[in-house]
């Protein structure tokens, strides 16, 4: 029932102008989310100051410090990189559309 619903509004758009202010509209949906969902995992993470030892030699290296990919700041860590890839490439198309409703 929804499928039909949604073709029937895809039916009614006729220009492409009408298609990219949707699109445009969908795009400022995920941004919005993307960057909140983002700010919030920078602010849960740890902060990484162990890295400043090696200046003078000391070493954190353990397997815990090895192995954190499966551990929570681990998994927040790929979220973070995922998040922001995601908010770059809605970014952009959310331009192109713009370029394209100038033209």
């Amino acid at each position: 029932m929804k499928l039909i619903n949604i073709m029937n509004l895809l039916a009614a758009v006729t220009t492409t102008s009408d298609v990219m202010r949707i699109i445009r509209i969908v795009c400022i949906a995920i941004l919005a989310v993307c960057a909140l969902a983002l700010i919030v995992l920078v602010l849960l993470q740890p902060s990484a100051s162990e890295g400043m030892g090696a200046i003078s030699g000391q070493s954190y290296d353990s397997f815990y410090s090895k192995n954190k990919v499966n551990t929570p700041e681990g998994v927040m860590k790929k979220l973070t990189v995922i998040l922001s890839i995601v908010v770059v490439v809605v970014a952009i198309v959310f331009f192109i559309t713009a370029i394209w409703l100038v033209l």
